[in-house]
């Protein structure tokens, strides 16, 4: 039988169900966030995970906030930085979602992992929001079913990848946090592909709400935005990772020459989340190799306003 998971409270940093060793464990996984922080966290996945071949297979449960419980394998090398209770996972995302907690949205969480963004975004203090998240892996699949069941099932959970059309592929690569649908595909794992229009089709998500839709598919970006033309006509933004190894900036790229849709970046430089129309501020922004960096999409009035209102509360802030 399994054993019950460790549990961490975030606010507090009280960690509780955990022995000795697994104890120095934290505190080793607690540390080590800290110090590579000053490197963008490089190195510190491959570290944790090396450390995680001592532990005993468990879970840890980590309380994002008082409504939100979140499950990952202890000593994950991607998820163990949440035990460093100043780390912050996609300060650009959180700021978006904390917004928004006052609009009717739907988020489409697309590369959804183990359920990270639709754990906190259908939670009470970011709105109680309907999400849908969506993950490809057989792998991973279980473990985001699983804090869909331990957060009372209020965000559906579907397995499927995201893509152009309707259809199958195969997922490639061996890191939990980077399976594609984009590499090799004469290998690995068989799985159902969905276009975000889809969603419409078949009656998942209506016409005419407001979605905030988040795309984690690791290269397949361009082609899940061609697979939402008429999702993206509406009240919708996408939330869309630009990867830090590529310097032609192909995601910015694509949404600024090749759609309707105005590119939004969060600068840390100005603390605002400025509209693009030279990608020569993604040169400054995009400091480390190895990390991803969100841009945002939309074409909707809506949320336009919506981003220059956070815009001049973030003013109003340094005044």
């Amino acid at each position: 039988m399994a054993q019950a998971p460790i549990q961490f409270d975030r606010a507090s940093g009280v960690l509780e169900g955990a022995n000795a060793w697994e104890r120095l464990a934290a505190v080793a996984l607690t540390l080590g966030s800290k110090v590579a922080s000053n490197f963008s966290h490089r190195g510190y996945n491959m570290c944790a995970n090396l450390l995680r071949t001592t532990l005993p297979e468990r879970g840890i449960q980590v309380k994002l906030n008082p409504d939100a419980l979140f499950e990952f394998p202890y000593g994950d090398g991607y998820w163990s930085k949440l035990l460093n209770r100043t780390y912050h996972y996609e300060d650009e995302l959180e700021l978006l979602f904390k917004d928004s907690t006052d609009v009717d949205y739907t988020l489409l969480d697309c590369g959804a992992n183990y359920g990270y963004w639709s754990v906190l975004v259908s939670s009470k203090p970011f709105g109680s929001h309907k999400a849908i998240a969506i993950e490809p892996s057989g792998q991973n699949f279980p473990k985001l079913a699983n804090n869909a069941r331990i957060n009372g099932n209020r965000f559906e959970a579907l397995k499927c990848a995201i893509g152009a059309a309707r259809g199958t592929a195969r997922l490639s690569g061996t890191k939990h946090e980077a399976f594609s649908i984009a590499g090799d595909q004469s290998d690995g794992e068989e799985v159902p592909v969905l276009a975000l229009d889809n969603l419409l089709d078949d009656g998942k998500i209506a016409p005419g709400g407001k979605y905030l839709i988040k795309l984690d598919v690791e290269g397949v970006e361009i082609e899940a935005m061609k697979g939402g033309a008429r999702l993206m006509q509406g009240d919708s933004v996408l939330l869309c990772e630009e990867h830090g190894d590529v310097p032609r900036h192909t995601v910015s790229r694509y949404i600024l020459e090749q759609t309707p849709l105005k590119l939004i970046v969060y600068d840390p430089r100005s603390n605002r989340l400025e509209t693009v129309t030279d990608l020569s501020i993604l040169d400054r922004i995009k400091v480390s190799t190895h990390v991803g960096y969100n841009v945002f999409g939309t074409a909707s009035a809506f949320w336009l306003a919506r981003i220059d209102a956070l815009n001049a509360k973030a003013a109003r802030r340094v005044q």
